[in-house]
């Protein structure tokens, strides 16, 4: 197992997963909640409470899929065959989510109901997979940080790439295709589907599983969630996960409101038939700093370990949110700088945090002698989930309580509050996430010493 030599081409591999559901994350995240008041027509406290609603029903998702994982057995491993199995519905579904039937307001808010739960039920039959396979491709914890690092390199390119053309596409078959707002967001989600598709495809084909359960392991549901249970770096690394995707998924979510209604967008750049908004290129300079600051994870980690990394990140992002509140309307230079810092930050945090959920899983072996790694990391993808819908419910209801109304010119007090949702909300999430991660006792000197022991127990067993 430790000779076991990993291609450049799987990390690839495995990097194009994550690019693939990024995309989708990101029109959830930047797209869709406006997409529903202002295209869909659904009041802005009806699609908050739907996506809080819709939640109770997904958070219980992520857990039944790790364990579904955990018990499938074919040749293609455990969790490889859901990227080619759910790869086409995923995309499906996505189209559906951004069509708009001729519905009265009721019937569109049932609508959205439905279509959003099934979304959600999509992304977390493919993503938990996706996520458990770095629990499995391999053994050792600066590989694991070194895939983790490309999976986000990837997924946030993937979020670059759609951030670049989400927009950009819509306007094309809105004003250059003429077939009107709704069918361009359900035309650009088919475009965006293929994608995602041939993506899941290349993950399917370039990675493979290679650790296993120990050989004597009895199925026990009743034992994993015990041993679940007890896995305090996992709750840890689910508080704090829960907390900056509150801190990223409020600044995400009410960026275009913020650019519509204060800074009043308007065409910075012309490039052929596109045209690309100020709103765009704040978006798009947001994703590329986080690919800088996830290419800065390992280097900085290795040096002052991922604890310290996570923490001292979380607090920074925390300060520039609250200075960017001060930015005025006008001052570009000074909204574009902080989204760099800020999004550098956040940036670097998340490879730490994948590579801490398979460090999770080890821990719970070492303990109990029992692996169920995608109950392990099914806590990825429901923190994920968790941490975006109660920010997007947030990012609505806050609107909502602000008095916003769309596609009119908003009040004084409405465009404060959307500033303070750019400030001090996410803010407030990133300095709690820092917080929380001071009770993370897994050292990277610990690690060694559990893995080594890990090891020592597979040859054992041989």
């Amino acid at each position: 197992m430790s000779s076991t030599v990993i291609k450049l081409k799987e990390k690839i591999g495995y990097g194009f997963g994550d690019a693939a559901s990024s995309m989708y994350w990101k029109i959830f995240t930047f797209y869709l909640a406006i997409f529903y008041t202002d295209v869909f027509g659904i009041p802005a406290a009806a699609a908050g409470t739907m996506f809080l609603v819709t939640r109770i029903w997904d958070t219980a998702n992520d857990p039944i899929m790790g364990i579904i994982g955990d018990r499938t057995n074919t040749r293609w491993g455990k969790f490889r065959p859901y990227l080619l199995w759910i790869a086409a519905p995923f995309a499906i579904i996505g189209v559906l989510l951004f069509t708009t039937p001729d519905l009265s307001v009721n019937g569109k808010i049932v609508y959205a109901y439905i279509t959003y739960t099934l979304m959600m039920m999509a992304y977390t039959a493919i993503n938990v997979p996706y996520a458990s396979l770095l629990g499995v491709m391999t053994a050792k914890s600066d590989e694991r940080t070194s895939f983790a690092s490309y999976r986000m390199v990837f997924a946030f390119g993937g979020s670059l790439l759609v951030v670049a053309i989400f927009q950009p596409t819509v306007d094309f078959f809105n004003n250059i295709v003429n077939v009107g707002a709704e069918v361009s967001y359900q035309l650009t989600m088919v475009v965006i589907g293929v994608i995602a598709i041939g993506f899941f495809l290349m993950t399917f084909s370039w990675t493979r599983e290679r650790i296993k359960p120990p050989k004597n392991q009895e199925s026990s549901l009743k034992e994993d969630f015990k041993n679940l249970l007890g896995n305090i770096p996992w709750f840890v690394i689910l508080g704090a996960g829960v907390m900056t995707l509150i801190f990223n998924s409020v600044r995400d979510g009410v960026a275009m409101y913020y650019f519509k209604y204060y800074v009043v967008d308007e065409t910075a750049i012309s490039l052929f038939s596109a045209t690309f908004a100020y709103s765009t290129l704040y978006l798009f300079l947001g994703q590329a700093t986080n690919m800088l600051g996830v290419i800065m994870a390992k280097p900085v980690s290795a040096r002052i370990g991922k604890r310290k990394t996570f923490m001292y990140a979380m607090f920074m992002a925390a300060a520039l949110s609250v200075v960017f509140y001060f930015c005025d309307r006008e001052n570009y230079f000074f909204i574009y700088l902080l989204q760099a810092l800020i999004s550098f930050c956040a940036g670097i945090i998340f490879p730490l945090m994948w590579s801490m959920y398979a460090d999770a899983a080890d821990y719970s072996q070492y303990k109990t002698g029992r692996r169920a790694t995608g109950l392990v990391f099914s806590a990825s993808s429901m923190s994920q989930k968790l941490g975006w819908t109660l920010g997007g419910s947030i990012t609505l209801w806050l609107l909502a309580f602000f008095g916003f109304e769309a596609n009119v010119a908003q009040t004084p007090e409405t465009i404060q509050g959307i500033k303070y949702m750019m400030s001090f909300v996410p803010g407030v999430a990133a300095l709690v996430s820092g917080a929380i991660m001071i009770f993370y006792k897994l050292s990277d000197d610990k690690m060694d010493e559990i893995i080594a022991e890990l090891e020592r127990r597979r040859e054992a067993e041989k």
